[in-house]
């Protein structure tokens, strides 16, 4: 392939370290096309930093330049990287052997400033009975409901991006995003990017590509109802951020619509999986309806709490 592509992997935990050695093998060792280069960024860990670096002889290890947490340690990365193309994988994820090639073919187009890919719940068990699929992007994952081609934004654990998008827009904003110095797991920094890149590049456009496949590790303490409402909770409150820095019609047109199309039609099919006699039917219907009002309830606190004086 002609056009390079960089892959950005941040870590922040020795408690992952498993994790991230079998990500970095999977986009270093098993691409049908080998990535520019493979960079590691670790979010101010120096011990951590220190093991990477022996471990990891063939990839560029560094620290994160900017304040703590994820959008720092990914502006961190971009700096660092020297690819046309930056790609951008989860610590505790593998890729399949096309990610690579599918990034670097989906900029053909000169209009297309980043793509996306599918990303798959490997789950610590089994996925729980009551867990819907319209929801599987609490745990990191790909929704049921995206549709493949032109998306509004990506999602940060398995996207790429044009290297000129980041001297377009800049960087990813530290204030959202997750960090390691925060209990809550906010996000939606890839959100507020996308939109704002957008904004500064009328008809650029954002693809979602399914064969870009990885497999992200579902933990067992994120497979609870208890974690499930949390990060419902949270997902409000970072699109309340968002809204703040984008405008609130930009930062709910993709979700009004997926909560009136989406969302309905999964309460509808479990409750009628429930009648013919999948009891676990009915539950999914209902975490349904109460991931919806959670993530609504965190959206209006944090509305609130930012128009506060």
């Amino acid at each position: 392939m002609s056009r390079t592509v960089s892959v950005v992997i941040c870590a922040y935990t020795d408690e992952r370290w498993d994790d991230v050695l079998a990500a970095v093998a999977s986009v270093a060792e098993r691409q049908s096309v080998a990535p520019h280069e493979v960079i590691v960024v670790v979010d101010h860990n120096p011990a951590l930093c220190d093991r990477l670096a022996d471990a990891l002889p063939g990839a560029v290890v560094v620290a994160n330049a900017q304040v703590r947490g994820l959008s720092g340690a990914k502006n961190t990365g971009v700096a660092a990287s020297t690819g046309e193309v930056v790609a951008f994988l989860d610590d505790d994820a593998v890729a399949g052997a096309d990610w690579v090639r599918t990034f670097a073919e989906g900029y053909d187009d000169p209009a297309v400033l980043g793509v996306g890919g599918l990303t798959l719940p490997r789950w610590t068990t089994e996925r729980p009975v009551w867990f819907p699929e319209e929801f599987d992007w609490v745990v990191g994952c790909t929704f049921v409901g995206r549709e493949v081609g032109a998306v509004r934004n990506l999602l940060g654990g398995n996207a790429s991006f044009r290297r000129e998008a980041f001297e377009i827009a800049g960087g990813f904003p530290t204030h959202i995003g997750r960090t390691a110095a925060r209990p809550r797991p906010l996000g939606c920094e890839e959100t507020e990017f996308c939109i704002r890149l957008a904004t500064h590049r009328p008809g650029a456009r954002f693809v979602y590509d399914p064969r870009a496949v990885i497999w992200h590790r579902v933990p067992a303490v994120r497979e609870g109802f208890r974690y499930f409402r949390a990060r419902c909770y949270a997902e409000g409150l970072s699109k309340a951020l968002v809204a703040r820095s984008v405008g609130a019609t930009a930062a709910l047109a993709a979700e009004r619509s997926y909560a009136a199309v989406t969302l309905r039609r999964g309460v509808v099919r479990g409750v009628a999986q429930a009648w013919r006699g999948d009891r676990a039917g009915l539950a999914r219907a209902g975490a349904i309806i109460a991931g919806l009002l959670t993530t609504t309830a965190g959206y209006a606190v944090g509305t609130l709490a930012r128009s506060a004086p």
